[in-house]
């Protein structure tokens, strides 16, 4: 499903990423794991097209995500769902439209965005809190609801980038343990992060990313 191959990414003078080389293959959970600021996002910048690698290729579904001008960015995009470390929620909007914007601006009908947002809020236990806003949840209740609009066209892959880092163990559990069963139901998970206890309760494969290599 995903293949970086010999990837170097630098930012001015610093070498982010070293001549990087990894697969991940479909319906696996792989945790990419590193100290803060190893390139774990930098990983991830280049996988959503954010970013361009220096050299090397981002291979997607066999489809070179570095070489996807802006148009089949979007389209591509789509079908995969990124969850951030701070949530990147909108303030003025509830639960339910929060979840629904990801959905309007897709040009989704009005009838397809109410029986799926439920779905999804369903699925990661905020169904009873379509109503509230942002500001009225807990961090753990924030992140889950940026899972929710994350799944909310169905993604095949789930990218999820340090989602438990301003969380505490309960909280961290609660999430690790929503991608767990997203992975049970047959969805690619790439998790990156440097919590240990993550690293001890998610299941699958891990990388470690250090000095700007796959170690």
């Amino acid at each position: 499903m995903i293949s970086f191959h010999n990837v170097t990414k630098r930012f001015g003078p610093h070498l982010v990423l070293d001549q990087i080389t990894f697969e991940i293959k479909p319906k696996e959970f792989v945790v990419l794991k590193g100290t803060s600021g190893a390139g774990k996002s930098t990983v991830v910048a280049l996988l959503i097209g954010a970013e361009k690698p220096d050299h090397g290729s981002v291979e997607m579904d066999g489809m070179f995500v570095n070489e996807m001008d802006d148009d089949t960015l979007q389209l591509y995009r789509r079908k995969i769902g990124v969850v951030f470390q701070d949530y990147k929620l909108l303030p003025k909007k509830t639960v339910f439209e929060n979840v629904a914007f990801a959905m309007e601006v897709c040009g989704e009908p009005n009838d397809v965005i109410h029986q799926r947002v439920p779905e999804v809020l369903e699925k990661v236990g905020l169904l009873r809190f379509q109503d509230k806003f942002p500001e009225q949840l807990s961090g753990g209740e924030k992140q889950r609801l940026a899972i929710a609009r994350a799944l909310v066209h169905k993604p095949r892959l789930i990218i999820a980038d340090e989602p438990t880092g301003n969380l505490d163990e309960d909280n961290v559990r609660g999430i690790v343990d929503v991608l767990k069963k997203l992975h049970e139901e047959g969805v690619t998970v790439l998790m990156t992060t440097h919590d240990p206890l993550v690293q001890e309760l998610a299941p699958g494969r891990s990388l470690l990313l250090q000095d700007g290599k796959i170690i």
